[in-house]
């Protein structure tokens, strides 16, 4: 875990490049925010050569070793935070809970007018993240990258969608819009190098064709 944050400083260099790059991130009518966005198409590849080849291995995995919906500030917590950043006209009551506002999910493009429609996507799943090297973590460590508000690993979508893609790495599973795909890729390999997880070699061959299509 050496890396874990020796690589702060770059990856905060890589947004603003990815920023500049990345104009397209918001796709859909509705959409008035998103995940923060990633690096660019070129860093990303300049990422995804230097990330460790691996076999996974989730001995031991347990969701449960991944506190997450902590408290992010007030009454609120971070699914709470996703939903009010990742909506429109977004409304909440004194326990923080969205009581109305829209949504666009940007992997199948629906728009959702209810908060119990969509789920907070990991986009890196919690056990891909335990396969590729989470397993060594501290229980403070694992906390954080699964609350992560400023990597591109929180996104507001439809709820069966992300229940459909589970666990799956961009080798099995990937948005059904075909606009969202390269931002998709790009998060993907930017959240993996931020947190020095390795990449099997279906999965980095995946990653390696979208990206070249970016």
């Amino acid at each position: 875990m050496a890396k874990f944050y020796a690589r702060r400083r770059l990856s905060i260099l890589a947004a603003l490049t990815g920023l500049i790059a990345s104009v397209g991130l918001l796709n859909g009518p509705t959409a008035s925010a998103a995940l923060p966005t990633p690096v660019s198409a070129a860093t990303a590849r300049t990422y995804l050569a230097s990330l460790t080849v691996a076999t996974e291995d989730r001995t031991g995995y347990d969701r449960d070793l991944f506190p997450h919906w902590i408290t992010q500030s007030g009454t609120c917590n971070t699914r709470e935070v996703v939903l009010k950043r990742d909506g429109t006209n977004v409304v909440q009551d004194s326990a923080c809970a969205a009581t109305s506002g829209s949504w666009y999910s940007v992997y199948d493009g629906a728009t959702w007018t209810a908060a119990s429609d969509l789920d907070i996507d990991h986009l890196v799943p919690l056990a891909e993240a335990w396969d590729s090297g989470a397993d060594s973590w501290t229980t403070a460590q694992r906390q954080a990258f699964a609350n992560d508000l400023t990597r591109p690993q929180l996104i507001a979508v439809t709820d069966n969608v992300n229940q459909a893609k589970g666990d799956q790495d961009p080798a099995t599973w990937m948005p059904s819009r075909t606009a969202y795909r390269c931002t998709y890729v790009r998060a993907w390999v930017q959240v993996k190098y931020y947190y020095d997880l390795s990449v099997d070699s279906a999965e980095k061959s995946a990653l390696t064709s979208y990206l070249s299509a970016c």
